[in-house]
């Protein structure tokens, strides 16, 4: 018995050092388990390797979702699918299947204010994180800032390249922008950087015909308009404000 502590303390410390630490939970009772059952070493050795991957698969997903900034009650589930167009509801079970990464493709989601555009979006983004895929989320003002100030330390390029490990990057609301040049030249840089390189998933209350407003530039808007359209699937979310639709039922609700 002493003997069997003993060995027991050592492939605990043994699975430590080899960072195993969902095997190094459970073998104890896995090994209860494969003696109870008389099961083989190989099978025994495979049931604690899968429940390690599983653990690991796990905690890369957590990961993943921490490090996206995705806000977390944006989901499918939350959503109502049913105020979309036949078409729109079509192309989004399509990018559900996450191919549209493979291929680097941009997903442009263009419709008025509280149409549910970024909630669409940041749905996408959770069940592609599901996937393995790494995903990042911003607005677009925070991350002009980000830029900026990345440039300001002469981090520009690092700051592009630590994005481009990410599959694909969600920029929220970027028509509600209007900013200085210097601004709208490193989102511009951050497009060419992106090109056929990685995914851009983006919300817009303004249509292209009046990106002018946002790039003050119409070559500037026409360039970033070229680079995000190649590689595009774009959503029509030109719905009714959920919001307003949301509001309008409780206070009819209420006067019954």
């Amino acid at each position: 018995m002493h003997k069997s502590k003993d060995l027991h303390k050592e492939i605990s410390e043994q699975l430590k050092t080899l960072h195993l630490p969902a095997i190094r939970t459970m073998f104890p009772d896995y090994s209860r388990h494969a003696e109870k059952e008389k099961l083989g070493y190989e099978e025994y050795l495979h049931d604690l390797l899968e429940e390690e991957l599983i653990s690991r698969d796990n905690r890369r997903r957590a990961r993943f979702q921490r490090e996206s900034r995705l806000p977390l009650e944006k989901t499918l589930d939350t959503f109502d699918t049913g105020r979309l167009s036949p078409k729109t509801s079509i192309q989004v079970k399509e990018l559900l299947k996450g191919d549209f990464l493979k291929h680097h493709e941009n997903v442009l989601a263009f419709g008025n204010p509280g149409s549910g555009k970024t909630h669409l979006l940041c749905a996408i983004g959770l069940e592609l994180i599901r996937q393995g895929k790494r995903v990042y989320f911003a607005t677009c003002g925070f991350l002009i800032q980000e830029f900026l100030l990345a440039k300001q330390e002469l981090k520009l390029n690092r700051k592009m390249k630590q994005l481009g490990r990410f599959d694909v990057v969600i920029l929220d609301d970027i028509g509600y922008i209007q900013q200085k040049r210097e601004e709208m030249e490193v989102l511009f840089s951050f497009f060419s950087e992106k090109y056929e390189q990685g995914s851009v998933m983006l919300s817009s209350n303004l249509p292209f015909s009046r990106w002018e407003e946002i790039f003050k530039d119409p070559m500037l808007a026409a360039a970033a308009i070229d680079r995000l359209v190649h590689h595009s699937i774009i959503l029509d979310m030109n719905l009714p404000s959920y919001r307003l639709e949301n509001a309008r039922t409780k206070n009819n609700g209420g006067d019954l």
